[in-house]
């Protein structure tokens, strides 16, 4: 059987991804920098606004999937949440030109936080379906019977699917993170936030061009009383529950036919179906709520796991890049390298590596463990995890050795903050923390895609960003308990110091290092007791 490679609408897709990731990271990537420069935040506040906006929109999608998947049009969901995130990324251009000339600080504030807060709100329904979508044109019917060959060339085919898509994006973040993070530095933010607003308007233009060549798998339409139905639908569905229990049926992770027979919403007997019309109707609002409630369930211990990993994923735009502003930039005698952009080699060596994945590791990996997949998603993600606690050790002795350095230039030149050492020191800590992104969050996608039946896999897309959201708001809550903890009532600011000199950003990652193992420890344990449905 011949190996079944991507679509050409799955193709597009993932083009238009990676346009929606360039505007993404020619925002965020450089953020830190634009609150501390621009709006004069300290360090700290920078860094827990980031931390909280990046939060608030990997959330979101938790929050819009059930409805994309229940009421909504994947479709329809991506035009009109790239809609808005257009109009929010135009807001954020008009706020970056606007602000020279404004004579009110908090009216400025206010016109970034509404700008950028809509662009959370646009993304929170476009990111999931987008790439549930994407996974639909490889037309995969994975509920119905199949042979054992079928089910492999189905998972080849998906694991061939969102690691190209990890790559698509990882290209966008690529150009988003080095060329805007440059032209924002020397050429101005009006100019650095509007070049991400036409890139947003050109994926949502292509993405209309493929309109006649998609595979459509929703044949949902709006339920607009859904409120006024809720009600209803609770009684239907404890019905439901009382007659399935008087028939000794049971829901088991093992049984998965049943569970997709039920999720489809069809009846069980004949009985069922010549009820009542309310009890044709209701089941699906009320029953789909519980079982988004027992998919969740099942899968928030490894999800909760997760979550140092996503701490660490927002370590790069923060404080890694505050620390390389007071580093050698230089090379050659004008040119200063953003220090923003560095963030670029995490994505190249996510690029230059994952055709190595497939090429060498994999076979690698079937010759020791003797297993046609080489390794499964969740030993994936597991090794992703155990990279990421060695770069954080890496980040650590970096910045050690660059606080002695800063301490010894305090002596011999007080008015200089950059060190004698150089920006490229970074590197090794970013490089390990792209080729952990290959395995952890290519496998996140995967499993979290995997794990949840068929009708809800903008949900499980949904899950997957949500990892990054908690990891968001954990980081931002980690920061102030540390910054509370180890300030002084004299006002100095303890590890996360405005002057660099001061700060002990070494211990902050010596934490995160730790607290990454023994994370790590927890989901192996975890691991050994989860029975995977694929």
């Amino acid at each position: 059987m011949a190996k079944r490679g991507l679509t050409r609408p799955c193709i597009l897709l993932i083009v238009i991804a990676g346009l929606e990731r360039f505007a993404f990271k020619g925002v965020a990537s450089n953020l830190v920098t634009y609150l501390t420069d621009v709006m004069k935040m300290s360090n700290s506040s920078a860094a827990r606004t980031v931390n909280s906006w990046c939060g608030f929109t990997s959330m979101l999608p938790l929050l819009v999937a059930p409805f994309v998947d229940s009421y909504w049009d994947r479709y329809c969901t991506i035009l009109a949440s790239s809609s808005l995130y257009a109009l929010g990324l135009l807001a954020l251009t008009s706020t970056a030109l606007d602000w020279p000339w404004s004579h009110s600080n908090e009216k400025s504030s206010m016109s970034l936080f509404w700008s950028l807060y809509m662009i959370s709100l646009g993304q929170g329904g476009y990111n999931p379906s987008l790439q549930a979508f994407g996974a639909d044109q490889l037309n995969i019917e994975d509920e119905l019977p199949s042979t054992k060959a079928d089910e492999d060339e189905n998972s080849e085919t998906k694991s061939l699917f969102f690691q190209w898509w990890y790559f698509g994006i990882c290209i966008g973040s690529l150009m988003g993170i080095s060329v805007l993070a440059y032209i924002q530095d020397t050429l101005g933010w009006g100019l650095g936030f509007a070049i991400p607003t036409m890139a947003m308007v050109t994926s949502i233009l292509l993405f209309s061009c493929g309109t006649r060549f998609y595979v459509y798998k929703q044949a949902k339409t709006v339920d607009m009383k859904f409120l006024h139905n809720v009600f209803q639908n609770v009684k239907a569905t404890a019905f439901r529950m009382i007659r399935m229990k008087k028939r000794g049926i049971i829901l088991s992770n093992s049984n998965s036919d049943v569970i997709e027979l039920e999720l489809q919403e069809k009846p069980l007997c004949q009985e069922d179906q010549d009820k009542t019309e309310s009890l044709e109707e209701m089941p699906k609002n009320g029953y789909y709520l519980l079982e988004i409630a027992r998919v969740i369930l099942r899968l928030l211990p490894i999800w909760t796991m997760l979550l140092m990993f996503a701490v660490i994923f927002q370590q790069p735009p923060t404080f890694f890049t505050k620390q390389g502003m007071t580093m050698k930039r230089n090379i050659g005698s004008h040119f200063k390298i953003p220090p923003a952009t560095l963030q670029s080699a995490i994505t190249l060596s996510i690029i230059f590596l994952m055709p190595f994945y497939d090429s060498f590791f994999i076979p690698f990996a079937r010759f020791i463990t003797r297993n046609e997949k080489g390794i499964s998603v969740m030993q994936r993600m597991g090794i992703g995890m155990f990279l990421s606690v060695i770069a954080m050790i890496l980040a650590a002795l970096v910045e050690t050795k660059r606080l002695e350095l800063s301490k010894n230039l305090k002596v011999s030149d007080p008015k200089s903050e950059t060190v004698v050492l150089s920006i490229f020191w970074l590197l090794p800590q970013y490089i390990i923390l792209g080729i952990s992104d290959i395995f952890t969050v290519v496998g996140m996608q995967e499993f979290f895609y995997s794990e949840v039946p068929v009708s809800m896999r903008t949900m499980g897309i949904a899950l997957y960003t949500s990892v990054f959201g908690v990891g968001s708001f954990l980081s931002a809550l980690l920061i102030s308990l540390v910054e509370h903890f180890t300030s002084s009532d004299g006002g100095k600011q303890g590890w996360f110091s405005d002057d660099m000199g001061e700060a002990r950003l070494d211990k902050y990652y010596w934490l995160l290092a730790f607290s990454s193992a023994v994370s790590l420890i927890m989901f192996i344990v975890l691991c050994r007791f989860f029975k995977s449905r694929t």
